[in-house]
């Protein structure tokens, strides 16, 4: 895809995809990535989910965007206005960072983890719990990225059926995405979708219930939901510097 890359956010627990966007590795796309996690996350959960990302420089700012907290500098002398407003992740916000190391022809060497926010003792902690793992880990994105490149034509590795326009890629992928949530029984799950996992469908689709299911909304919800979105991934910073009143003479 020459620099354009597939960012994939997926829900390890039900193997459900709850995005995927074709573009460059800029810290927006990862941004829009992070803010349909905070879109479909429950909003009873009372605190945000556990992030297990690659190494890419853009996502610790991306999730400090959408979760992060404002934090204020200490004052001079206990008095004053206070300094430097920064983005601080909330407490228990948990997040871990798996790095692949390779050499200068790309062979792999190893892989390293490390945690990005939280303790690494909580991080493996909720792992567990989760059942995802024994560690910080990226295994249910890699494999999830293997079966799209057998199942998806576009992006498989020496290809002639490649994309020329982005956009054409970027429908094909959201199809597939919706045919691998709602139509496929995951091996890894006990005779369910991914959505019957996540508890959105109560058996399983056929190809016919997909198409027939009534997908497209009104202008004014489309709209509303464009603006959740503008809320998500605006950061708790550009939020507050929106609220100052202005002066006027």
């Amino acid at each position: 895809m020459g620099k354009n890359w597939v960012h994939v956010a997926l829900a390890a627990v039900s193997r459900f995809v709850i995005d995927l966007r074709v573009g460059p590795r800029t810290k927006e796309l990862a941004v829009q990535l992070v803010a349909s996690v905070a879109l479909c996350a429950p909003s009873a959960e009372s605190r945000p989910p556990l992030f297990l990302v690659d190494d890419h420089l853009p996502y610790p700012s991306a999730i400090l965007e959408v979760y992060g907290k404002v934090q204020h500098g200490r004052r001079r002398g206990g008095r004053g206005r206070r300094k430097h407003p920064r983005l601080k992740p909330p407490d228990e916000l948990l997040a871990g960072v798996v790095k692949k190391v390779r050499d200068a022809t790309g062979n792999l060497l190893g892989v390293k983890t490390r945690r990005l926010f939280g303790s690494k003792k909580a991080l493996v902690k909720r792992i567990q719990q989760l059942g995802i793992g024994e560690t910080i880990n990226t295994a249910h994105v890699e494999r999830l990225n293997g079966t799209m490149r057998c199942q998806q034509a576009r992006i498989t590795r020496r290809t002639r059926t490649i994309s020329r326009r982005t956009r054409y890629l970027q429908w094909s992928l959201w199809l597939w995405r919706d045919l691998y949530n709602w139509t496929r029984l995951h091996a890894s799950l006990p005779q369910q979708t991914p959505a019957m996992a996540q508890g959105l469908a109560d058996h399983l689709w056929n190809v016919g219930d997909y198409v027939r299911y009534p997908v497209h909304v009104s202008d004014l919800i489309q709209a509303i939901w464009a603006d959740d979105r503008q809320i998500a991934a605006t950061s708790a910073l550009e939020h507050q510097n929106h609220l100052k009143t202005v002066p006027t003479s």
